[in-house]
């Protein structure tokens, strides 16, 4: 049983195992594959995993000994799920792997733009204190989150984890879900859109980008927002438009916004949120602790160990997993 990955490198740069796998076939792993690449990557291989690399008819109609895909994420948009059903292709993905990671993530977000702990270490080390008549100082305010709310748009999986580390620091959430899968209780309360504009004062996004969600933060719903609101995003850049936020920024209606997720990635160079101030962007990390990235390839080759048992798991293009 031949096994490529396509582009392991967003996985595993080094730091975890690929030995899973191993285990069930010969395995050729490449760091990173072009376009132009992948038909003679993929070969005569019947197992093909990949991460971003986008497998379309085309791709499927020139490697015609593919029976299985695994997509290394939970998003199939990079796989032609219709044309790989039409050939017989079983196509798995992987959920609530990185859970723990992103909502960490969340926080890490929330509290650097509450304490600014690594502009005042920065500080420190550059003398600034050495250099200070005070036995302490500051750059920025610093802001207690206990007592706080908090917004959470979208309460799957991460929003829940969310939810309960924010009911850990002391913080009131206000939640926007369809399925109110957590018990309201005295500090979890549901709500409509407009009513968590008008209570939170931080707004964590953790709903799915489709057409009703697509740059649904805009102008019009900040306006909504309390004075100071600080927005956090972990789910999907386009989620937000990214002009309305920087003017935000810019004019003080939202105090800070952390954002781990853009609309195009790599972040294009003119991105407005590129020198906005108050604002951190990281390059779509949150889901990539070690932890979860291991736990993503054990779980990626549980559902190739299925498949192999004649078993179909995790599948997301052929009728229900057995």
């Amino acid at each position: 049983m031949k096994i490529v990955i396509l582009d392991g490198n967003a996985i595993n740069p080094g730091d975890v195992t690929w030995e899973p796998f191993e285990k069930l076939g010969h395995l050729t792993v490449y760091d990173r594959t072009t376009d132009d690449q992948i038909t003679v990557r993929i070969g005569g291989s019947q197992i093909v995993l990949t991460n971003k690399v986008h497998l379309t008819e085309q791709i499927f109609a020139a490697a015609p000994d593919i029976k299985w895909v695994g997509i290394l994420a939970t998003g199939t948009e990079i796989v032609d799920l219709d044309a790989a059903s039409a050939r017989g292709i079983t196509v798995c993905n992987v959920a609530d792997y990185s859970t723990a990671a992103v909502a960490e993530m969340v926080f890490a977000l929330i509290l650097e733009l509450s304490r600014r702990v690594g502009a005042h270490s920065d500080a420190v080390m550059r003398g600034e204190w050495t250099a200070s008549r005070d036995f302490c100082f500051w750059k920025y305010p610093q802001n207690e989150i206990y007592g706080k709310t908090l917004g959470i748009i979208g309460l799957g999986a991460i929003g829940q984890r969310t939810a309960k580390i924010a009911q850990a620091f002391g913080m009131n959430v206000t939640a926007v879900s369809k399925s109110r899968r957590l018990p309201q209780t005295d500090t979890l309360k549901y709500a409509g859109l407009d009513e968590l504009y008008r209570r939170a004062d931080i707004i964590s996004l953790h709903c799915p980008l489709n057409s009703q969600t697509r740059g649904m933060i805009d102008k019009h719903a900040i306006a909504k927002m309390k004075d100071g609101v600080i927005i956090i995003n972990t789910a999907r850049g386009a989620l937000i438009n990214e002009a309305a936020l920087a003017d935000a920024l810019q004019n003080g209606k939202v105090a800070g916004a952390g954002c781990d997720v853009v609309s195009k990635e790599p972040i294009a160079a003119d991105n407005p949120l590129l020198g906005a101030k108050n604002a951190i962007i990281t390059p779509h990390i949150a889901w990539a602790s070690r932890q979860s990235r291991q736990r993503l390839i054990n779980m990626a080759a549980d559902n190739l160990k299925a498949f192999l048992l004649g078993r179909v798991q995790g599948a997301v293009n052929m009728e229900n997993n057995k």
